[in-house]
């Protein structure tokens, strides 16, 4: 950690405020009369603006295009409940610490307190309400030669050119609901759970979550307390289950030993770790997996389920686990095992997608799946100056992994300034 890293975090004072969004067709008009545009970085949450302050700590001028009106826009629409699974020490982004009031697990409202902070720390150029529809090659004006501008980023109000482009618009970017049989016509509420804030609506409601991710347990264990009349979880795979801490060893903590370690050796020492400070809960609908932890992560990119409460809610039977969806009638829910239920209200936690084929879909940069075929500092072959971060899910932890990604970007870039 550098000396700069390990200053104190007194709260800055705010940085100018961003152009409205309805300025934004000037904006665009002004950059491209410029005669050079450094770096563009799409989006401005955690990974965007680490890249940005990287680049600019270098002395590389960079300009974030965020499309909401603020920096960390996915953070401020996460549920109230939620906190960091990783520790403040281990979460902060280069050059700027998480102050200490934050407490060890940090908050979601601090983690947004923190990247307004950090933006303003570093005098980040943050355009916000720039919604970015593509990025393309740049075939027209200074496409090559001494000081090229190879890309086009195409806006909703405009054009821009630049040298280098990061896309950063995040691992959760387009919240993806199953196309069940039936769906369009379910009687009950049906909702995503990047829309479900706090408990208070569904106090004495029957509400199924679907989805037994770190989303999905802690969603289920908020209703309980916030007084839902029932909470189950449809299960189709059950989870690795982890203590986010045990013994004062944070899970990331032992995620960041573990990373290059052989995978098998992660899952055998993940299975008698999780013999020894898990239950087994085959009982309550939950059986031990089959797979191994690491194994399942690298090839399913399924992190472990960090217990914030969920496990004693399922073992008190005020979390019911049941099986998973496979599509409504009426006001039913109907379940893989034959079965059917009727909540009043079902919350769907089936993950996101990166959304990011319209964007550079016809760059030949991402894989069958979607996701960039690389990440933090390379380029993909016949793509150069365009670098992803944000796109894994690593054990390690992703802030963590966003700063180191944002410093190796960095260094790629100087190295080609």
């Amino acid at each position: 950690m550098s000396e700069r890293d390990s200053e104190p975090a007194p709260r800055p004072e705010p940085a100018p405020r961003p152009e409205p969004a309805a300025d934004a067709a000037a904006n665009a008009a002004a950059d491209d009369a410029r005669p050079f545009a450094d770096t563009l970085v799409i989006g401005g949450g955690p990974g965007g603006l680490a890249v940005a302050a990287a680049l600019t700590r270098l002395g590389i001028a960079t300009t974030v295009l965020e499309r909401d009106d603020a920096v960390g826009s996915s953070w401020r629409r996460h549920y109230e409940r939620l906190h960091l699974h990783t520790p403040r020490r281990l979460s902060q982004l280069p050059g700027y610490r998480m102050p200490s009031s934050y407490g060890r697990w940090v908050s979601r409202a601090h983690v947004v307190e923190y990247l307004e902070d950090y933006a303003a720390h570093h005098r980040l150029d943050v355009r916000t309400g720039v919604k970015v529809l593509q990025v393309e090659r740049n075939d027209g004006p200074r496409a090559y030669g001494k000081g090229a501008l190879p890309w086009l980023v195409r806006t909703a109000d405009g054009s821009r050119r630049a040298r280098t482009v990061v896309v950063a618009t995040g691992h959760n970017h387009t919240p993806y609901l199953p196309d069940w049989p039936g769906r369009e016509a379910y009687t009950g509420e049906l909702l995503h759970a990047s829309d479900y804030r706090e408990p208070g609506p569904f106090a004495g409601r029957d509400v199924l979550v679907v989805g037994v991710g770190n989303t999905g347990a802690e969603i289920a264990v908020d209703l309980v307390e916030g007084g839902a009349r029932r909470v189950r979880i449809a299960v189709r795979t059950p989870p690795h289950i982890v203590r986010r801490s045990v013994g004062g060893v944070s899970a990331q903590a032992t995620g960041i030993l573990m990373r290059h370690v052989p995978t098998a050796v992660v899952d055998r020492l993940s299975r008698i770790n999780a013999r020894l400070t898990v239950p087994d809960l085959s009982a309550y609908g939950l059986p031990r997996p089959v797979d191994g932890l690491y194994t399942r992560i690298k090839r399913d990119d399924a992190i472990p389920l960090q217990d914030v409460g969920f496990i004693d809610a399922v073992v008190a039977g005020t979390v019911e686990v049941v099986a998973a969806p496979t599509g409504f009638s009426g006001g039913d829910v109907r379940l893989c095992d034959g079965t059917s239920i009727d909540p009043e209200v079902v919350i769907v936690a089936a993950g996101y997608r990166r959304g990011l084929d319209d964007l550079v879909g016809d760059l030949g940069v991402l894989s069958a799946d979607g996701r960039p075929l690389v990440h933090g500092p390379h380029c993909a072959a016949g793509a150069p100056g365009l670098y992803f971060t944000g796109y894994t899910n690593p054990i390690s932890g992703m802030f963590r992994e966003l700063a180191i990604d944002a410093r190796r970007i960095a260094r790629a870039v100087g190295r080609t300034s």
